[in-house]
């Protein structure tokens, strides 16, 4: 699987009552969206982006927030001036799921929005 192919799927609410990914299955995903996206303990992952200034930040904050009320699934975002860092996780497993990384593949595609 590539990014792409990740980034065309849609993420699915989780309702819990499943095992976070770990392993292999993660770390096959992780490769799919490498591209600067870091596995931190398996449990989330995080991606710091950088721009020339603050209100190219701020634009891409905002492009990411949107993208997240349209996915219902929300990262954590930090802004600060030329820099954004976005974290993910299934808030409901405490972990990982497939989703995620359609999320970090999304946000990709979105700095050529930016």
């Amino acid at each position: 699987m590539k990014a792409d192919d990740l980034a065309r799927k849609e993420c699915e609410p989780c309702q819990g009552g499943i095992p976070p990914l770990k392993g292999r299955p993660l770390q096959n995903l992780l490769a799919a969206v490498d591209n600067g996206w870091q596995l931190v303990g398996e449990h989330h992952l995080e991606k710091e982006y950088k721009f020339g200034d603050f209100r190219e930040a701020l634009d891409f904050t905002n492009l990411v927030g949107e993208m997240a009320e349209r996915q219902d699934h929300h990262p954590d975002i930090y802004l600060a001036w030329g820099r954004v860092k976005v974290t993910i996780w299934t808030h409901k497993i405490d972990g990982l799921t497939e989703s995620d990384f359609v999320f970090a593949a999304r946000t990709d595609l979105l700095l050529k929005k930016a």
